[in-house]
């Protein structure tokens, strides 16, 4: 019963509470390499631990310097790499180029990042971003180009087939940058560019397993305890310490208790646990990339079909449908977790010499 308060967002995201239960198991037992890569970025940093604000600092080792693109040159690489997956993600996406979807400018007053919006009755989408040059822009350009995709693929089923939930939503766009982010690390031109690079991939990969499952223990403290009254700040801020030390398993030299009051996430109110559906596309996305790394042969096709049902499907039976799987059980999780553990062994390979 001290559980009900996650029967809501279980509905909303259409799993079980086995699903999400075998996600954060599956994490919990495999946290050990990316507590390693965070032992490892403190160390070329001159630390013992990594402090909270240290977790995401670039990492810039010898003569290293960012590589920058032009907008056409990324263009080009994105299609390449799509091509390398299937032909039809490559041809929809050099239609969006062609057509002028995308609003990619870098002018003054302009914010940075990415969104992505679907137009039904035109049935195309518009892509808004800032595009600097930089090899994370290409890959947001490639996340939002996902995006685009997923709603391609639906255009021609009824309105309410189209309407997926939170956890899939990031389906198409983090596959459709995984096969990016991939591919720079996998052609970088030396040991330095490839560093930086999978530290950005790393970087990503600890927000989603540790600094998520944080968010997502203190909110399972939070509701618990607020079924028997009042929460003070002061409590609050105790909660979050203390979950966030649970999570990175005493990795850090420093928390950030007061990280409740500072994250939009937990005041958005309509959407309880606005925090576990990032880390379940994440890993959810990676399961299918793993998957696609086997079955190379009209694996595009197996995907365009798991897109079209995210809409009208359980989480569950859309993926023992398209993929064979059951993710009450930890082995389809264990797929996306293993290849980001083959980036930490790649890492620490690397920065071995830098210590």
């Amino acid at each position: 019963q001290d559980e009900d308060f996650l029967v809501e967002p279980l509905r909303y995201n259409r799993i079980k509470r086995e699903t999400l239960d075998s996600m954060w198991q599956a994490i919990s037992a495999n946290k050990q390499p990316f507590l390693s890569f965070l032992d490892r970025k403190a160390a070329l940093m001159g630390k013992d631990k990594l402090a909270w604000y240290d977790v995401d600092a670039p990492v810039s080792l010898g003569s290293f310097q960012s590589k920058t693109f032009s907008f056409d040159e990324a263009v080009d690489y994105i299609i390449e790499h799509f091509a390398s997956f299937g032909p039809k993600l490559a041809d929809f996406s050099l239609d969006a180029v062609k057509n002028r979807w995308i609003e990619a400018e870098n002018r003054s007053g302009k914010r940075p990042g990415g969104y992505c919006e679907d137009y039904p009755e035109s049935k195309e989408s518009r892509i808004f971003m800032t595009f600097t040059g930089s090899a994370s822009d290409m890959s947001t350009l490639a996340h939002e180009l996902g995006h685009a995709f997923h709603s391609h693929v639906m255009r021609d089923l009824p309105d309410l087939n189209t309407r997926y939930a939170m956890n899939v939503a990031e389906t198409a766009s983090t596959f459709a940058e995984t096969i990016i982010s991939a591919a720079t690390v996998r052609e970088a031109s030396n040991d330095e560019e490839k560093i930086s690079l999978l530290n950005t991939k790393l970087e990503n990969a600890t927000a989603m397993f540790l600094n998520i499952h944080a968010r997502y223990l203190f909110e399972k403290s939070f509701y618990t305890e607020r079924m028997n009254g009042f929460v003070t700040a002061e409590r609050l801020s105790g909660m979050m310490e203390a979950a966030q030390k649970e999570a990175y398993q005493g990795a850090l030299s420093d928390y950030h208790p007061l990280f409740w009051a500072s994250k939009l996430h937990f005041f958005i109110d309509d959407v309880p646990f606005y925090n576990f559906p990032y880390t379940f596309g994440f890993l959810f996305s990676l399961g299918i990339y793993a998957q696609s790394l086997q079955q190379t042969e009209n694996f595009e096709e197996t995907y365009i079909s798991l897109l079209r049902d995210t809409g009208s499907m359980a989480t569950e039976e859309l993926v023992m449908k398209h993929l064979g799987a059951d993710i009450t059980q930890p082995d389809f999780w264990n797929q996306g977790l293993e290849i980001m553990a083959g980036d930490v062994e790649e890492f620490l390979r690397l920065t071995e010499k830098y210590i």
